[in-house]
């Protein structure tokens, strides 16, 4: 089994940064992959950055090229999501994701290739 704590979410005004954190605790050796994903409300939970838990491949959403940034620390067993440059409709609860099979990348902008979700954090994103 696989933990997955999110952090960092809250309100922050269009333009503005935040950074999101996901702790990992548990059988992280088994993780191949970490992913974020988010869910604005009435809509379906969707891709926005994905990276190879110990490598440095990382994978993005179009809308979020340039403005957003997915990191490791292995040492600490977290991932971070760096979110810069903020529009009102990034608004929604962000999730971290951990994929432990051993996937093509192009299966990492689906939620069901990942097999462990933290409980999701909020962001608001005010005009």
């Amino acid at each position: 089994q696989v933990q997955l704590v999110e952090s960092g979410g809250g309100l922050v005004q269009a333009g503005g940064s935040l950074r999101l954190s996901c702790a990992a605790s548990g059988r992280t050796f088994s993780i191949y992959v970490m992913g974020w994903f988010r869910q604005a409300p009435g809509k379906e939970r969707e891709f926005v950055a994905a990276i190879r838990w110990r490598g440095s491949s990382t994978y993005y959403t179009e809308s979020v090229k340039g403005r957003f940034t997915i990191s490791t620390d292995n040492a600490k067993n977290t991932v971070y999501l760096q979110m810069n440059s903020l529009k009102p409709d990034a608004t929604a609860d962000y999730y971290c994701a951990a994929m432990t099979g051993i996937y093509s990348p192009t299966r990492y902008f689906r939620l069901t290739a990942y097999d462990y979700w933290g409980q999701g954090t909020q962001v608001t994103v005010s005009s």
